[in-house]
């Protein structure tokens, strides 16, 4: 075990782990980040050509300018720019460790938590929980959802190049994927639940999918989904009836959803509805487990679609004023 107690041990290196730790360190505030994958590691998932909806200074943390060379901020450029403010700001970043468990000691003499990884062990009197939503991918639930050729993190398109790819969503994982494929020489179809692209792909993206879909480059089943995959073929379940469709990669573009057992684990309320939001005062984002906080798009629950880093880096602020304030009326 570790034998210093921090003040504060933030669990997530992404963009909002990483504002936390940025204004512990200028509040004086002994912190440490604990990441089970590499750093921004959600952000390392995407695909390898993404490009932003928002622009560079609504990604900016601790005030350090993020400066690019378009409009919009590529995933290349976001991953370098967090890892020069890592590098400048001299983080002390645990990776490749996974927390297994925390106990809490709050209510003991030494009243500090503890916390137990794949690695050791620490001790801290707060912990900030920020580790996002990317880990966890929707399934289809569907016989042959198991085999290699299924895949629910797309990444670069060369790999389809001259293939039979399926890929089943219509927000913007899927739209890039569906695109970028198609582009490359994939005989791309696109099974679709709803009966049109999603309102919150990105503009630029949007009409360029309906176009491709409209002059048949791209087939699209819409009201429609994956009944069965089978190592050379899809069942698709349409309205018009089961339709089987050769097929050599399944691309599951279906989203992803928090860790939340993990709240819950630690007894972290969770609301009853399907939303399953956790319980934290909005002004300070403490939850009613007294020391733990949430930051960023963890505090939305299921709600995915609230909270980005733009409007995610001020949960720092809250969380770290409140954590230093506390400290400084024990001290």
């Amino acid at each position: 075990m570790s034998n210093q107690p921090y003040d504060i041990i933030i669990i997530g290196a992404g963009p909002i782990g990483l504002a936390c730790v940025l204004h512990a360190k200028q509040k004086g505030l002994s912190y440490l980040i604990i990441e089970k994958g590499c750093l921004v590691n959600s952000l390392y998932h995407y695909p390898q050509n993404m490009t932003f909806f928002s622009t560079s200074e609504r990604l900016e943390i601790g005030g350090i300018p993020f400066v690019n060379n378009n409009a919009k901020p590529t995933r290349t450029e976001a991953l370098e720019y967090y890892r020069r403010v890592a590098v400048s700001a001299q983080l002390k970043i645990n990776l490749f460790e996974e927390v297994v468990s925390v106990k809490n000691e709050q209510l003991t003499s030494n009243n500090l938590f503890t916390i137990i990884t794949s690695k050791q062990s620490y001790q801290t009197k707060n912990i900030v929980i920020a580790t996002g939503f990317y880990g966890i991918p929707y399934l289809l639930n569907v016989k042959g959802e198991e085999l290699p050729k299924v895949t629910h993190y797309y990444k670069d398109p060369h790999f389809y190049a001259f293939q039979k790819v399926l890929v089943v969503g219509a927000n913007n994982s899927a739209v890039d994927a569906a695109l970028e494929t198609w582009r490359k020489g994939a005989e791309v179809t696109m099974v679709i639940r709803e009966g049109e692209i999603g309102k919150r792909v990105k503009y630029w993206a949007r009409p360029d999918i309906v176009n491709r879909i409209e002059e048949g480059s791209i087939k699209a089943y819409y009201h429609s989904t994956v009944e069965e995959i089978k190592e050379r073929q899809v069942i698709i379940k349409t309205l018009d009836g089961l339709q089987t469709i050769a097929n050599d990669w399944v691309i599951a573009a279906t989203g992803y959803q928090p860790d939340l057992s993990f709240l819950e684990k630690l007894g972290i309320e969770l609301s009853t509805d399907a939303i399953r939001k956790p319980a934290y005062n909005e002004d300070t984002h403490e939850t009613n487990i007294k020391g733990i906080y949430l930051a960023g798009v963890i505090c939305g629950g299921m709600n995915t679609h609230k909270l980005f880093i733009e409007n995610s880096r001020e949960h720092a602020v809250k969380i770290v004023e409140d954590v230093a304030k506390k400290i400084g009326d024990r001290s």
